[in-house]
């Protein structure tokens, strides 16, 4: 992962940042840039969200988002997949699915490329379930 050198900013001044691509992340005060997918990364993400809610999101037992902003706990992440489930989705005026996400999920996903260490990714996970998927060679 990249680490984007900047001035210290706090997490509020962080938010009011625009989006780029890949995300940054903010994590123990660190803006940290996640590394661009390739095409094994995205063929897997791209199946694992529809997969996972076919199962949780018709039962509505849950929820499962690709790339998606989670903001909790004083930093803001962008997980490869983030599951929330149904009774803590945030929801609008309208009843419909929040923008902001200002919650930690209930369950994320990284997918890592076998040149990524695990290690990297546990520090987004700041007590949440997490799961590290890695593909080899």
């Amino acid at each position: 992962m990249l680490q984007v050198p900047n001035k210290i900013l706090t997490l509020e001044e962080f938010l009011t940042l625009p989006e780029t691509q890949p995300s940054l992340e903010y994590i123990d005060g660190q803006i940290i840039q996640k590394p661009m997918p390739h095409g094994k990364h995205s063929t897997i993400q791209g199946e694992l969200c529809p997969t996972i809610n076919s199962v949780i999101k018709l039962q509505k037992m849950g929820w499962a988002f690709p790339e998606l902003r989670c903001t909790f706990g004083g930093r803001s992440i962008v997980p490869d997949v983030a599951v929330f489930s149904w009774a803590r989705l945030p929801i609008d005026e309208n009843g419909d699915i929040a923008n902001t996400f200002a919650a930690a999920p209930d369950w994320i996903v990284e997918i890592l490329s076998p040149e990524h260490s695990h290690t990297k990714v546990t520090k987004k996970s700041y007590m949440l379930s997490i799961t590290a998927l890695k593909w080899v060679g």
